[in-house]
């Protein structure tokens, strides 16, 4: 079988024939006339060229959106359950070298934040660590798993890369879906701003997407953390490998976001700020390359930000997020975050946004056959 990392080298070689600036409008327009798009209508939806045709690619996203998805938008929080960290990323606070305050939830405190967070209704869960083998070990996260899986329909997870036989543990103890972004698909960039630790092997976090598939996830959400690399070829190869993801399991639900840089602890600026017109764009592109992927939108970006970019194709929205370890209950201590919200809205504040707009928010879209038994279904 080929691995996305075969695919994803032979096309770094082929953009070396193809420069955005090549194309043209009537390469734009030949992209909007398409059922289906192939790879180069995808980069010519990346263009410069296609920036006059944003508001046809807007309509057409639209429409697409509601035959796949409808009006639904689900919403889901994070938790994090610890920041201790063993990389030297310089775009993040967690970075080793920053001095903050560390802290990992017990298992008493992971319960109190669970019934915090489902006395706000939401029944999907995304957990989150800093990227430490030894403070946040496969089995810690399992038997936070265990704890939470009583009180959630779904939980996935958001930490460093494992190996295949630990994703399908972590399956076994309760997890069905993987977010994981490659922060930068440039690998000559990846080096210079992961300094030290495990995260600087680029090829292993690759391929991360693929050992969870093939541990039996339901679901993976892939991303580049826009402002680290040149955003045409980073929205490029996240469509790309999500484009190779649905081919490869097609049991699996992928989904993409386009997380921008948000401030954090430490003194890296965005080498590619991204505007808001270029995320527009991007999500754009996303949306009529890849009809069926899931678009995450989350809160860092502003509340006007989020209502302006739901009609574009966004399928998943955070609500009430909190991005330090613990904070949901008034009785458990936070810890540092890992970089400041934008949309600060509670859940009860998105969900009337939302109905406002004509969109129904959406707590709970599955429930997994493990629950069967314990829900007596």
């Amino acid at each position: 079988m080929t691995l996305f990392f075969d695919e994803f080298k032979s096309w770094q070689k082929e953009l070396t024939r193809y420069s955005f600036e090549q194309f043209t409008p009537a390469d734009v327009e030949r992209a909007l006339s398409q059922e289906r798009l192939d790879i180069l209508d995808f980069l010519a939806l990346l263009s410069p060229a296609a920036t006059p045709y944003l508001e046809q690619m807007a309509q057409k996203a639209h429409r697409i959106t509601l035959q796949n998805f409808g009006k639904a938008i689900l919403l889901f929080t994070p938790l994090y359950l610890a920041n201790f960290c063993s990389n030297q990323c310089v775009y993040c606070s967690y970075n080793v070298k920053n001095k903050i305050v560390r802290r990992k939830l017990s298992f008493m405190e992971v319960e109190v934040e669970a019934k915090a967070i489902a006395e706000m209704g939401l029944q999907h869960l995304l957990l989150l660590t800093g990227e430490c083998r030894k403070a946040s070990s496969p089995e810690y996260i399992a038997e936070c798993a265990k704890i939470l899986r009583p009180y959630f329909a779904s939980l996935g997870i958001e930490v460093y890369p494992l190996e295949t036989e630990e994703y399908h543990k972590l399956y076994e103890a309760g997890i069905d879906t993987l977010t994981i972004y490659q922060e930068v698909y440039n690998e000559d960039i990846y080096a210079s701003v992961h300094l030290s630790g495990p995260k600087r092997v680029h090829r292993y976090r690759l391929e991360a997407p693929e050992r969870a598939c093939e541990a039996g996830f339901s679901g993976v959400t892939i991303g580049a953390l826009l402002g680290l690399g040149e955003w045409r070829k980073e929205a490029f190869f996240t469509g790309l490998h999500a484009s190779y993801l649905q081919r490869t399991y097609p049991g699996t639900e992928v989904a993409v976001s386009a997380p921008r840089m948000r401030p954090h602890v430490g003194s890296y600026k965005p080498q590619y700020p991204i505007t808001d017109t270029e995320l527009v764009q991007i999500l754009l592109a996303y949306r009529l390359f890849l009809p069926r992927a899931g678009i995450t939108l989350s809160t860092r970006e502003s509340a006007s930000m989020r209502d302006s970019l739901l009609p574009l194709g966004i399928t998943k929205l955070s609500a009430g997020s909190l991005t330090s370890v613990g904070g949901y209950s008034e009785t458990t201590e936070a810890g540092s975050a890992q970089f400041e919200v934008s949309d600060e809205r509670s859940v009860e504040e998105v969900v009337k946004m939302l109905r406002t707009k004509g969109y129904q928010p959406v707590f709970c879209d599955w429930v997994n056959v493990r629950d069967r038994e314990r829900l007596k279904l």
